[in-house]
């Protein structure tokens, strides 16, 4: 298939690529050792030969990623699993929350495997998170395509308008699945809301009217729950420090951190749900005006992620504790609650801070997983 030039910035390798990119990548004084830690006892030659069976990133995600990702899984969570409400196997612009910045995406790709899916999802990664050379040319070859971020004023509007005509692209005439998070970043707090600017941007590629255009993207909601956040500390961490020091940026070393401790953390039952596509009731939104059809939109994909999130004992007395009410007391036990004291005193015993505030730091906690049960209930 030929592909516009205009893509070639931002787009995954293709398989013509590969070869050269796989020579590059294993040179790489950073990336082998990082590579060969996840495949103990392997030689760079052995790594080499497995690449070379691997003509297509689809394969390289078969035949390397998918066994590392189900791996890891089974190390860090106690289940994985994905409804997909009877979705037809088609291909879908996946729009979800954003919990992990690694493997929202990932575990995504492998349960579209096991669900009979005969691809993965195309992913969109902001170019703030790809901090060495060796990032950037790894997540190209696993199907990434890049949200340049760190352009200028003037470039953005055309970048945010390429970005779109490549998701159409991928979608129409590569047929492929698109993964993209609802807003730019995770929402620190879990309070999951889509950015109506997202929605602008997709529909500035395709032909029609803007509601034309979101449906030539077969948008699905997707809600995304973790029982645990490994990230929740970093997390608290940093509202402390942005309340202490308004000028407060995170480093790249942060990113880094935290793409660590969401890979390798402890995340307890993760569930994904899709809710019915966009499609199936864009028509009601189509008929607003254009200033109004977009934040329409935007509120029904917030209704869908919401009351398709999975309640866990962490979400419900987290909620009852700051809401101070007993709403979902249904939900939990007594020793549910001394299992969620413990791990909240281990997660703020983790955080390093001069002026450590330890009654802000649990509130903020507390507040993450509270949001979720909060939102569920408004949306039934």
């Amino acid at each position: 298939m030929k592909i516009p030039a205009e893509f070639d910035e931002i787009r995954p390798y293709t398989p013509e690529e590969l070869p050269a990119v796989f020579d590059e990548l294993l040179a790489d004084p950073q990336f082998l050792p990082i590579a060969l830690s996840f495949f103990p006892g392997a030689t760079r030659e052995q790594l080499r030969a497995q690449l070379a069976l691997c003509p297509t990133n689809l394969d390289v995600q078969r035949r390397l990623f998918y066994p590392l990702v189900r791996q890891l899984a089974g190390k860090t969570c106690t289940a994985l699993d994905f409804e997909t409400n009877g979705l037809p196997v088609a291909n879908y612009t996946f729009i979800s929350n954003h919990r992990d910045i690694v493997l929202d995406s990932a575990f995504l790709s492998v349960l579209l495997l096991d669900k009979g899916f005969p691809t993965t999802v195309e992913i969109a990664i902001g170019d703030n998170l790809l901090v060495y050379p060796w990032i950037k040319k790894l997540v190209r070859v696993n199907k990434s395509f890049i949200v340049q971020r760190s352009v200028g004023m003037r470039q953005m509007l055309e970048s945010s308008s390429r970005l779109s005509r490549y998701m159409h692209f991928a979608v129409a005439e590569k047929k492929e699945n698109i993964w993209i998070a609802q807003r730019e970043g995770r929402a620190k707090d879990s309070d999951d809301r889509t950015q109506d600017a997202l929605l602008k941007m997709m529909a500035m590629g395709g032909e029609g009217t803007p509601a034309d255009r979101l449906r030539s993207l077969n948008l699905v909601p997707l809600a995304i729950s973790y029982e645990y956040d490994p990230c929740d500390y970093l997390k608290a961490k940093e509202f402390q420090q942005k309340r202490d020091d308004p000028s407060y940026r995170k480093t790249r070393e942060d990113d880094l951190l935290n793409m660590q401790t969401g890979i390798n953390g402890r995340k307890g039952h993760v569930h994904y749900q899709a809710a019915a596509p966009v499609n199936t009731w864009i028509d009601e939104c189509a008929v607003l005006p254009k200033a109004a059809f977009f934040d329409a939109v935007a509120k029904r994909i917030d209704r869908a992620i919401h009351s398709n999130y999975r309640l866990y004992p962490t979400h419900c007395i987290a909620a009852d504790r700051l809401d101070g009410n007993a709403r979902f007391a249904g939900r939990y036990t007594a020793d549910d609650v001394r299992r969620f004291d413990d791990y909240l005193d281990g997660q703020l015993a983790k955080i390093d801070l001069p002026g450590k505030d330890e009654d802000f730091l649990r509130e903020r906690l507390l507040t993450m997983y509270a949001n979720p049960a909060r939102n569920w209930y408004a949306a039934q």
